[in-house]
């Protein structure tokens, strides 16, 4: 007799659905739905019906004949965008987290199409959406990384390369980022942000977000950030001061961001409201875009880290060190994904790059803290 293929577990996992019930709408036990998942029970055709129907796939995405050209087949699944908005028919890339399938939109590449592991073909409501996946098995080795550090980009290139583990990069705030953590939408997550009350980094942010939970908590690195202006800063600027003059046009940062709060902090010390800085309210999601508007034009100044400027060959008026950590739940450094995460770091190959690539201080780097 021809094997059957069965992917109920992973439909009904990709819908939410627990197995009892599936088994009221499909009129079966939640038993005979565990027989049926691991292959120990074939259900009639009247039951396929209605779990086909009860999970509003084609009863052919839940049993097939094994072999031929069906092994190959795409997959259906319910995902969350961590990233990006939802478009129907955007090729997106996977990872399966705590949560369950989450995705980001592909990074284009000029004349090249992007890496992909599936396409939305469907909108859920609000971050969720349904894909079609191709490849199932390359999300199961991704990582899915949040943070807005330009250079965690070259910390996926070395963890890909190192053969450790594929990484989703997620480029959101540091407060998303701790919310996607959070939430168990990903595995790692990128902060930079002050405690105003003890002036220290990210440790008693991590405590308050995380009240009694291990977490692992490694330096990234640490960089400077401030003023972000055009090649030979024609303006002339030399502080946020600088920013209420008349003519000056900005760009900021979301809410969250680790830039704004800078912004913010800088612009009580001198003593200026926020509706004094023309472009206070204009947008740019993210340190490259916000620098990427300056290199267009669009803005005289964002603030934003000194890798940003570097990468456009602007001008950089520093107004800050910080220090940039990843952080995840510890019981996940058991996953090999993020496990390579946390050992490419170590590596003194990494450090140079760091400093070669981004001009970071990569001293610390590696560096492990107790919150």
């Amino acid at each position: 007799m021809e094997d059957i293929r069965v992917r109920l577990a992973e439909v009904r996992a990709a819908r939410g659905l627990s197995a009892a019930a599936l088994g009221r709408l499909a009129g079966v036990s939640r038993q005979t739905v565990y027989a049926i998942e691991n292959g120990s029970f074939i259900p009639n055709t009247a039951v396929a019906l209605r779990m086909a129907a009860a999970l509003d796939v084609p009863v052919e995405q839940l049993f097939a004949l094994g072999g031929g050209e069906a092994e190959s087949a795409p997959r259906l699944c319910r995902a969350t965008m961590i990233a990006g908005r939802p478009e129907a028919g955007a090729p997106v890339r996977m990872a399966r987290c705590a949560s369950g399938w989450v995705c980001a939109p592909c990074r284009r590449q000029g004349y090249f199409l992007a890496q992909s592991d599936g396409r939305i073909v469907r909108l859920l409501g609000g971050m969720q959406v349904e894909v079609e996946m191709a490849c199932p098995e390359s999300g199961e080795k991704t990582v899915a990384v949040a943070g807005c550090d330009p250079a965690l980009g070259l910390l996926a290139a070395a963890v890909q390369s190192a053969g450790g583990a594929r990484v989703l990069l997620a480029p959101v705030s540091s407060r998303t980022a701790l919310d996607l953590l959070k939430r168990g939408h990903v595995r790692v997550a990128g902060v930079h942000l002050k405690d105003a009350a003890t002036g220290e980094w990210n440790l008693p942010q991590l405590r308050r977000a995380f009240p009694g939970e291990e977490l692992a908590v490694v330096t990234f690195a640490r960089w400077e950030e401030g003023l972000v202006v055009a090649r030979g800063n024609p303006l002339g600027l030399r502080g946020v001061e600088d920013l209420a003059r008349r003519g000056v046009r900005f760009v900021n940062r979301e809410a969250g961001a680790g830039s704004r709060s800078l912004l913010d902090r800088e612009l009580r010390r001198a003593g200026l409201k926020k509706s004094q800085i023309h472009g206070y309210d204009k947008i740019a999601e993210g340190h490259l875009p916000a620098a990427a508007a300056v290199a267009r034009g669009e803005a005289d100044c964002c603030v934003a880290a000194s890798s940003a400027a570097r990468a456009f060959g602007l001008d950089f008026i520093p107004l800050e060190e910080e220090r940039f950590d990843l952080a995840a739940r510890r019981e996940d450094l058991q996953l090999r994904p993020v496990r390579a995460v946390f050992d490419t770091l170590s590596t003194g190959g990494f450090r140079r790059r760091l400093e070669a690539a981004a001009g970071y201080d990569a001293s610390a780097t590696g560096k492990a803290w107790i919150p």
